[in-house]
């Protein structure tokens, strides 16, 4: 009878028992509102992210709150980094609320500041000296926007420069003159350009015209031997340039309308001149 020898069986590993009940602890809400928070908090420095550090910062604190929930539970153990995360949250939605309004002001005045050199520098009325013009002067008070000025007024823009149109007075065009007409009068009016501004002005773009009568007929510029150069140069601050127009009317015109265009950035002026 043969002897049976039995093999020893190998060993397993130990591996320690758990706990009945008890589970590892869920510390992810707190970190993930942590990671969030911070980096909503660094983008809310920076006033164009506003709306990244609201986005990060409303999520970070929707998982901090609910991060801390699970804490009083026990079902996490970062408590610290659960209400840290919430707060960085908080600061960000602050943030983002003030970078918000630092944005939308920036825009806002750089539109402002668009729409003003788009429209011209606007310009109110300061009446002229003499019974004349108070007589001619507009009765509503208003500036170029509300009616037209008067011979003699001064056109006075919001920068500084200023306008005026002085009256009318007759002019007999010589020989050699070009855009007058047989039958027809001439007139001149003195425009004088003050510069009250700090910077130089440049007269190139300013421009002068007129109509004449009720219907408001073109009243054709004169040029001749003695007038109709223009505006050239420049104004340095503190300066004035005065320069004589004649216009062609016709004879039975009663008034004439001048409209003086300082350049681009200025809106046109006009005066009713009487003749």
């Amino acid at each position: 009878m043969s002897q049976y020898t039995q093999q020893p069986q190998p060993q397993q590993p130990y591996s320690p028992a758990q706990a009945p009940g008890v589970r590892p602890a869920r510390n992810g809400l707190g970190i993930a509102a942590l990671v969030l928070g911070l980096i909503g908090a660094v983008s809310g420095l920076i006033p164009l992210l506003f709306w990244l550090a609201g986005v990060l910062g409303l999520i970070a604190l929707v998982l901090g709150l609910a991060g801390r929930g699970r804490v009083k539970r026990g079902e996490a153990t970062n408590k610290g980094v659960t209400t840290f995360g919430a707060v960085l949250g908080l600061v960000s939605l602050v943030l983002a609320v003030v970078g918000a309004v630092i944005t939308f002001k920036a825009v806002g005045d750089a539109v402002e500041e668009i729409d003003k050199e788009l429209s011209g520098s606007s310009a109110s009325v300061v009446p002229g000296d003499g019974k004349a013009a108070q007589d001619d002067a507009p009765k509503d008070g208003g500036g170029t926007d509300a009616g037209t000025l008067a011979g003699g007024d001064t056109a006075a823009y919001d920068d500084g420069l200023e306008v005026t149109v002085g009256k009318a007075a007759a002019y007999t065009p010589d020989e050699f003159a070009i855009g007058h007409t047989e039958g027809d009068k001439a007139y001149t009016v003195e425009v004088v350009i003050e510069n009250k501004s700090e910077e130089k002005f440049d007269t190139a773009l300013a421009t002068v015209n007129a109509r004449a009568g009720s219907d408001g007929v073109e009243a054709e510029q004169i040029f001749d031997g003695t007038i109709g150069e223009g505006f050239t140069g420049t104004v340095l601050p503190g300066k004035k340039a005065t320069v004589k127009f004649a216009f062609d009317a016709p004879a039975d015109a009663k008034n004439l309308t001048v409209e003086v265009s300082p350049g681009f950035e200025w809106d046109a002026s006009q005066w009713d001149v009487k003749l």
